[in-house]
């Protein structure tokens, strides 16, 4: 282990995962954090949105590098809080984090870089809604502009639940539908140059056979069997790359992880999405497969000194991540069910906590992400479902056909992505910004 102090800012498995791999080889600290990030570091009960808050905490640790994990504190600004006292921070400033924070200026980026997207159009009032809807014709894909506590999205062909949805949005996107698989690729970013990672797929809909509403996402695994040669030295060229420089032209450099939400369409390459963060939960099976230490790479993004860096790292095999999720969810997701079984390597918590008695309790709608390794998709898949089944909540739930396809059919791509829509805040499915 080296000296260094790493403080995460979260309590998502997301974060959990952040932290078992820094711990790894530095001493970590995070805050909030939950029950599943006490077990590989110590937990601070700070407001993770609140930046003065979270910079006395990096001042009172010493830390040498703090990680911010979720969307809210991004674009609310504490990066900026942190920077200000002159530790190095992996995470965007708040102007750069508007990259996910508003999907108008997303696309008003892509378009001054070249960016291949879905066409769009923002709309200020109803009669504009139902002109671009008009416009583009069913499926109908509309957004809320900002970040959206997971309410984000719609992505239907029943034009009167589109003119519904757009009227609860304060400034409304309306997109054209894309078709094809979708894919996930993150990319680390010190503001000039980019350090990809490998790509991976999540499913966004709550059942099997991509069936029911969308949800925050149901499982991911990695790597994409099927994904065409080239395509994330294409991607970083084409929308990794461009983003960066246009956002660094602007004075506002993007420090930190850019996600990339692509979709593989029949006309060619299209972002569906940008967010300024790790996404949930293709970063539990991503870091279970890097082999390049972890606190290196963020501290070199943080410090401005990726020029040049060695590509990444990883693990052969496979592996994928199975969402333990809550009774009710995603709609009302049950809280304070007791969990035992979870106490396994590859199990990362997202939404639990201890009750009075210390017992583990669930506390949100995806309870757990459940990791599973292998030397192929399939050895990785019997992993994590064999984990699963050790697991007891009552009246938890999980999809079954996780990386299924995959698994059974490599050469074959994916399609479950095209009608699960995922929005900026990465909770309610698949889709455009």
């Amino acid at each position: 282990m080296t000296n260094l102090t790493v403080l995460v800012i979260g309590s998502g498995g997301r974060e959990h995962a952040l932290a078992w791999a820094l711990s790894r080889d530095t001493h970590v600290h995070i805050a909030p954090g939950n029950p599943g990030t006490a077990t590989v570091g110590t937990n601070h009960p700070v407001d993770a949105m609140d930046g003065e808050a979270v910079a006395d905490l990096a001042v009172a640790l010493a830390a040498d590098l703090v990680v911010v994990g979720p969307e809210a504190p991004l674009v609310a600004g504490v990066a900026d809080a942190v920077r200000a006292r002159g530790i190095p921070v992996f995470g965007p400033s708040a102007a750069a984090a508007q990259l996910e924070g508003s999907k108008a200026f997303a696309k008003e980026i892509m378009e001054a870089a070249g960016v291949p997207t879905a066409d769009a159009r923002l709309c200020l009032d109803m009669g504009e809604v139902i002109a671009a809807l008009d416009e583009f014709g069913a499926p109908y894909v509309v957004k809320d502009d900002g970040l959206a506590a997971g309410k984000g999205v719609i992505v239907t062909d029943d034009r009167d639940a589109a003119i519904r949805h757009a009227a609860g949005c304060r400034r409304v996107i309306v997109e054209e539908y894309l078709d094809g698989p979708e894919v996930s690729l993150f990319a680390l970013s010190d503001g000039t140059s980019v350090l990809p990672f490998e790509p991976a797929q999540d499913f966004k809909r709550v059942g099997d056979g991509d069936t029911g509403p969308n949800t925050g996402g149901m499982g991911a695994y990695t790597p994409l069997p099927w994904a065409p040669l080239g395509l994330v030295a294409d991607v970083v060229a084409r929308v990794i790359q461009p983003t960066v420089d246009e956002l660094r032209r602007r004075g506002t450099p993007f420090v930190g992880l850019v996600y990339a939400g692509l979709a593989l369409t029949s006309a060619g390459l299209r972002v569906v999405e940008f967010n300024a963060r790790f996404g949930d939960p293709e970063t539990q099976p991503l870091l279970t497969r890097l082999r390049t230490p972890l606190s290196e790479v963020l501290l070199a993004a943080a410090t401005g000194r990726l020029a040049g860096h060695a590509p990444l790292e990883w693990g052969s095999g496979a592996a994928v991540g199975v969402v333990v999720a809550a009774s009710g969810y995603p709609e009302s997701p049950r809280k304070g069910d007791p969990i035992t079984g979870a106490d396994v390597e590859g199990v990362f918590h997202a939404g639990t906590a201890l009750d009075a008695e210390g017992r583990l309790v669930s506390a949100g709608g995806r309870v757990l992400t459940v990791v599973g390794t292998g030397d192929d998709l399939a050895a990785a898949r019997d992993a994590a479902y064999a984990k699963v089944a050790l697991i007891d909540l009552p009246g938890g739930f999980h999809r079954t056909d996780i990386a299924l396809k995959a698994a059974q059919h490599p050469d074959l791509s994916e399609t479950h992505g095209a009608m699960a829509q995922q929005d900026s805040d990465n909770s309610v499915g698949k889709g455009h910004s």
